[in-house]
């Protein structure tokens, strides 16, 4: 069940100049001591993981370093100098992956359940509540579903989830896991597409594996590597008729 709105808090999501720790003191007031932000990077791009960042934070973390904000609204300088600072500041903080491999294999919205329950685990606090960003719980499993696709993995269980429109621009603690998030995985992909590299046609350093001109142009001509979500019907690709253009996933189970 979702916990119902911090009390005092507005019945929708108001952005403010930059994000604050109101919607998490509220929180905490009602008896969410240890609260997870969690934001994910990647879900969109053809190639690489996708990546979830997350923050735990108690009543004993004060205000956010000065400037955390969307990952998205930050130049990639001032992100990288922001992640020491939020690492700091979070009682824990931790990034998980769901590879490009897991992603054909189980569909992108369990990918992205699993890169949580990763960086949960690699967190080492279960938190009292997670507060993820956008309208939509991936994170706690379907009932039918087992919360983890691979079997050698230890389950974890699922934290209580309140879900907020725009969260990234509104909590500090969602702010800073997409700070982690999105720093992680930029790395990642330029390591990956590195001049010079088997990968480097791509674009990845960047583009990072979103769909940039550069990149549709390379897998035209190039095709797909190891790299690619191949269950999402790429440029390049082939199939009973072809070479296939569509762009969107074959499926999100």
């Amino acid at each position: 069940m979702r916990p119902a709105a911090p009390r005092g808090a507005a019945p929708g999501p108001r952005t403010s100049r930059k994000p604050n720790l109101r919607v998490e003191r509220a929180l905490q007031r009602d008896g969410h001591r240890v609260l997870a932000g969690m934001d994910e990077v990647g879900r969109g791009a053809l190639a690489g993981p996708v990546t979830v960042g997350v923050v735990v934070i108690d009543e004993s973390c004060r205000s956010a370093p000065a400037g955390v904000r969307d990952s998205k609204l930050l130049q990639p300088h001032v992100r990288e100098a922001m992640v020491p600072r939020i690492q700091r500041w979070a009682l824990c903080h931790a990034v998980g992956h769901a590879s490009a491999a897991e992603i054909d294999e189980i569909g992108i919205i369990a990918a992205l359940r699993l890169a949580g329950t990763r960086a949960l685990a690699a967190c080492g606090v279960r938190p009292d509540l997670v507060i993820l960003d956008g309208n939509h719980d991936w994170l706690t499993a379907p009932e039918d579903v087992g919360l983890f696709a691979f079997s050698h993995e230890e389950a974890v269980p699922t934290p209580p989830v309140t879900t907020m429109v725009k969260a990234d621009l509104t909590c500090s603690s969602v702010a800073a896991a997409s700070v982690l998030a999105k720093v992680t995985r930029d790395r990642i992909m330029v390591e990956l597409g590195a001049e010079g590299g088997q990968h480097a046609h791509y674009g990845w350093v960047g583009n990072k594996g979103y769909a940039a001109p550069d990149h549709l142009e390379a897998l035209r001509r190039h095709g797909p590597c190891e790299w690619h979500r191949r269950s999402w019907r790429l440029p390049g690709s082939m199939d009973d008729d072809g070479v296939v253009d569509a762009l969107t996933p074959a499926g999100e189970r």
